[in-house]
């Protein structure tokens, strides 16, 4: 085989991949579309939905500067893809709030246990920025203490919020207890747990004035991933082909399992907030991407606060090359977002704080 035809072979190839490429991407985009209990396959694609417009793009760049007009098939594959990309990317104009505006800020905030650390140093940091951002509800996930840094300890750097909502040892918990904090009295609390799961979640009403407002701080099921990684990875050190495949197996049976439970966690929440007689704000981590059934399901009837008020680029999972967005926090039709961000914060968590704030008046 000659020269020309090698390459030739090899342009048709690289034609070949950028079709493909751009195949598997439009179809995970569409992914969240079709429930986990429906499809194995297409969340497992619509995970990678980060990994495949980056990929996208890279191909893009290549035939563009080859000034070939196989540019415009991962174009079209980005474009199929504009609602997630408007999930991660907002530009909204600034617009001055009205005086007669009454405005609510709330903040949901993975601490991680506060990063394990027995100072308190985490917590009283934490307790300071978000006074100075003058948060008036804070939604906590993995909110734990220690034997160094106990619950009154927690409680006292965190009393500028005078109502609160903290797991109780005798409560239905797993390991990974949630709470809320508040300027404003919380109400009928009810504390939700799922079957099979450490995840949970928590549904209260906030009185603000003549107002209410039904709040749902979520933590849903984890991948687990993380949890094994450890182990598979002693395992991989053998060097056995078997045992490999086993593994690629268990991450793809534990990742299934995982996208089951947290739908049916969707649903729960869903329900309560579709039967609220208020307002609603459901937030938290969620370990979603906007790609997921998960955020589909809930932008379905809610609203993105940063799609309504955000800017710029978004993701709250500080690693993973910053391309997770996994904590969020919605908000009913009734309610106008007013602002959304979460700043980069050295603190003590693989999360970002997540803030939103609202207009209560209609």
């Amino acid at each position: 085989m000659g020269k020309s035809a090698v390459k030739g072979l090899f342009y048709n190839f690289l034609i070949a991949a950028t079709f493909l490429l751009a195949a598997i991407t439009i179809i995970a985009g569409f992914s969240g579309n079709v429930s986990p209990l429906d499809s194995a396959l297409l969340p497992l694609l619509g995970l990678a939905v980060p990994v495949w417009l980056v990929c996208n793009l890279m191909v893009a760049l290549c035939w563009a500067l080859a000034r070939k007009a196989w540019t415009l098939i991962p174009l079209i594959a980005l474009f199929c893809n504009g609602s997630y990309l408007t999930s991660v990317i907002q530009l909204h104009p600034f617009q001055e709030t009205p005086p007669s505006a009454r405005l609510l800020k709330i903040a949901t905030y993975n601490v991680r246990n506060f990063g394990y650390e027995f100072t308190g140093y985490s917590c009283k940091e934490i307790a300071l920025y978000m006074q100075q951002e003058q948060v008036d509800i804070l939604c906590f996930q993995e909110f734990g203490d220690n034997a160094y840094f106990p619950m009154d300890s927690i409680r006292q750097a965190l009393s500028h919020w005078s109502y609160a909502l903290i797991p109780k040892e005798d409560a239905a918990y797993g390991a990974l207890p949630i709470a809320v904090f508040s300027r404003y009295p919380l109400i009928n609390e009810r504390w939700i747990t799922y079957p099979q799961s450490s995840n949970c979640s928590l549904m209260c009403e906030v009185v603000i004035g003549s107002d209410t407002l039904r709040l749902l701080n979520n933590h849903l099921q984890t991948t687990n991933i993380n949890q094994k990684r450890s182990q598979w990875q002693r395992e991989r050190t053998l060097k056995d082909p078997r045992r490999e495949a086993r593994i690629a197996q268990e991450v793809k049976e534990t990742l299934q399992e995982n996208f089951v439970k947290r739908t049916h966690q969707t649903h729960i929440i869903g329900y309560y907030a579709k039967t609220s007689p208020y307002p609603v704000i459901v937030c938290g981590d969620l370990n979603s991407l906007p790609s997921s059934y998960t955020y589909r399901y809930l932008n379905g009837f809610l609203k993105d606060g940063f799609r309504t008020a955000g800017n710029g680029y978004m993701y709250t999972y500080r690693y993973g090359k910053k391309m997770l967005r996994i904590d969020y926090l919605f908000h009913s039709n009734d309610l106008k977002g007013v602002s959304y961000y979460s700043p980069t914060r050295e603190f003590c968590s693989d999360h970002n704080p997540v803030i939103l704030e609202v207009n209560l008046t209609p």
